[in-house]
């Protein structure tokens, strides 16, 4: 049998449309065989079919209005003032969901962190932060403080002034709004008692933080649109969490519970392949960006469902080090025989060892979702399914 010559491979796979009720699982099986029929490639065991967030989420007609969000906000703070904590800087992300939560209060207290989002968007850059001797960790700024130390601030890529965008969106939705910086949660209580956080990673610390304080009442994105509103969509487990703008009145949740999705397409591609492939839906992927500095992972987590194959983190041994130290003395065939061989007798959980130095202790989800993110991209690529084979493959596949 002639060696293989290539390792992993990330495939883009073209499908139609997905709107409301489609047969999802159907389609991305479907997709998938006849993406192989076309390009002549072939399944193997163990590849994996990775299936975005947003297609699942459409399929299922998980979407929200403005007016539903305002509503949920309404019934759970009473209509009053309200200190909206920690939001990302972002119109796809979080503008909607301000505008429902402003229509859904008299007056909200904006608290932004600084001198970025949780996500590394950037407010404004570190060295006007040294410049006037603030200290992002205790400060406190006002609106007008924020304005005579850093004037105007617009977003690298986007060119808005978030400051003012959120603002006025604010005020347009008949809310008043005061806006203070601060990266304590605690800062938020001199103003009001009652407290959305809308951060995404850190948020059981910050309510945490905020109901020692004394706060009265606190809830996260997660507790806004965990549950219909007059027949809406809803995400029982992340709420308003990892959604999109859908249109200017509607938002697209992230998807409900899809486990049932991932294992029905295993199940078809077996039954018409004889091949055992792992499935996964995935959203962000979990990556930080060294030019704009901003971490991609907006939503809750990278993969919100996926079979059971792809649970836990890698086991692989640093190929460079074993080179450089272990087998420094042999070269050619002897040294990729005694490499192989290494491989083949690694020890199932290489947790500090020296050997594995350098290798990723990422979940698996986690990796491969990001070179999905990256794959399909969030543009008009029309390809919102990738196949990844070759990924559990090693040096003596």
């Amino acid at each position: 049998m002639s060696e293989r010559r290539v390792g992993t491979v990330s495939r883009g796979i073209r499908c139609p449309i997905i709107r409301k009720g489609d047969d999802l699982a159907a389609i991305v099986a479907d997709s998938v065989l006849e993406a192989a029929e076309a390009e002549g490639f072939s399944l193997r065991d163990r590849d994996v079919i990775s299936v975005t967030e947003s297609v699942v989420a459409r399929s299922q007609g998980n979407y929200c209005t403005v007016d539903d969000i305002a509503k949920d906000v309404r019934n759970k703070f009473g209509g009053g003032t309200v200190g909206v904590i920690f939001p990302i800087l972002s119109r796809n992300r979080f503008a909607i969901c301000l505008r429902g939560i402003a229509k859904g209060c008299s007056k909200i207290v904006l608290m932004l962190s600084y001198p970025s989002d949780e996500v590394g968007n950037c407010l404004v850059n570190l060295d006007k932060i040294d410049a006037a001797g603030v200290n992002p960790y205790s400060d406190v700024l006002s609106l007008e403080k924020y304005r005579e130390l850093f004037g105007e601030n617009k977003h690298e890529f986007t060119g808005v002034d978030y400051v003012a965008y959120y603002g006025e969106l604010i005020k347009e939705a008949g809310c008043e709004v005061e806006i203070i910086f601060a990266n304590q949660p605690r800062a938020i209580l001199d103003h009001t008692k009652n407290v959305l956080n809308c951060d995404i990673h850190t948020r059981a610390r910050t309510k945490r933080i905020l109901l020692e304080a004394g706060a009265e009442k606190v809830l996260g994105l997660d507790e806004i649109m965990n549950a219909p509103v007059d027949g809406s969509g809803c995400n029982e487990k992340y709420g308003l969490l990892g959604s999109n703008k859908a249109t200017e009145e509607q938002v697209k949740l992230f998807p409900r519970d899809c486990s049932d999705l991932v294992q029905k397409i295993q199940q078809m591609i077996l039954d018409k392949t004889g091949k055992h492939v792992e499935v996964m839906v995935y959203g962000d992927g979990a990556f930080k960006d060294p030019q704009g500095k901003i971490w991609e992972l907006a939503d809750p987590v990278v993969s919100p469902a996926f079979t059971d194959g792809l649970k836990g983190t890698p086991n692989e041994l640093k190929l460079k080090y074993l080179a450089d130290n272990d087998f420094a003395h042999l070269s050619g065939e002897e040294l990729k025989k005694a490499i192989s061989d290494s491989i083949r007798a690694k020890d199932s959980n290489l947790v500090g060892k020296m050997a594995s130095e350098g290798t990723t202790p990422r979940q698996l989800t986690d990796l491969i979702g990001s070179l999905c993110d990256l794959t399909s991209g969030s543009g008009d690529k029309g390809t919102p399914v990738v196949l990844v084979q070759g990924y559990f493959d090693n040096y003596t596949s």
